[in-house]
């Protein structure tokens, strides 16, 4: 999945530091980021020094890879193109991808999160960790994640695969759904597969997570049995498309990014039945 880096690490921790001239800077324009395409095809991110004077919030480190955020809107220079953050998938080196879409969720956070919602007043940065403070009534706001889940439902030998009505997104998926208040991951389960698709479920078992930084998610992976009738009755304003397939009939293979296609792919190679 995009966040397996194998021997390089993420180093969340909140730092305040300033950005060397060769540190990495991501820079977003609502739901573009300004990448640029080297001679030999790998995408890059500008470099600090591309934009000196620019006021620079640090976000994390893989390895020794420094990377920031320019929270203003940019002049583009020549060299870069504003590319859509739904494209994180075509990324060829998975390190970047992984690191844009994390810098992603952190620029809505900080766009998002500009004046105190309990009194109005003008949110500051703080210099101990990663929050957001106001003065005047001392709220403190830290990054959102919103957790939500994907669901691997199983009739036997057949899985359910579905498809998004009205999304960019077009290919197969897999039944999915934010937890509400005062609900369990796995009460979460058994409503969305209800609402989207007409269908008890029994047996709910936690496979993975992932984190989800373009929708700011933190994505939770489960597989769970057909509980009676399958007759499929479908959520037509959320779906377009539901569907039991057999293991082996399955049109779909695992993309290397997301827990959607891990838990597709494991089903299809009889890793879970």
């Amino acid at each position: 999945m995009i966040q397996d880096l194998g021997d390089k690490k993420l180093y969340n921790e909140f730092e305040e530091i300033e950005a060397g001239e060769r540190d990495n800077v991501f820079c977003f324009d609502g739901d573009k980021i300004l990448i640029a395409k080297c001679a030999d095809g790998t995408l890059i991110v500008p470099k600090a020094t591309d934009f000196a004077g620019h006021k620079m919030q640090y976000l994390f480190r893989i390895n020794e890879e420094r990377y920031f955020l320019i929270l203003e809107k940019v002049e583009k220079p020549e060299q870069y193109e504003w590319e859509s953050t739904r494209n994180l998938r075509k990324f060829e080196w998975k390190e970047l991808a992984f690191a844009a879409a994390t810098a992603y969720h952190l620029y809505q956070w900080y766009r998002d999160n500009q004046f105190c919602g309990r009194c109005g007043e003008k949110l500051e940065h703080a210099h101990a960790e990663r929050m957001l403070k106001c003065q005047s009534c001392g709220n403190m706001v830290f990054p959102k994640i919103a957790p939500a889940v994907i669901v691997g439902v199983l009739n036997g030998s057949k899985i359910l695969l579905t498809k998004y009505n009205g999304r960019v997104y077009k290919k197969y998926a897999l039944i999915a759904g934010f937890t509400e208040i005062g609900e369990t991951a796995e009460e979460t389960v058994a409503r969305e597969v209800m609402e989207e698709v007409g269908l008890k479920v029994k047996n709910i078992r936690y496979y993975k997570s992932q984190p989800w930084g373009t929708d700011c998610n933190l994505l939770l992976g489960f597989f769970c049995d057909l509980d009676g009738d399958d007759t499929i009755t479908m959520d037509e304003e959320e779906l377009s498309t539901a569907e039991w397939f057999e293991r082996d009939e399955m049109p779909v293979d695992d993309d290397g990014f997301s827990l959607t296609r891990e838990m597709m792919s494991v089903f299809k190679r009889g890793v879970i039945k």
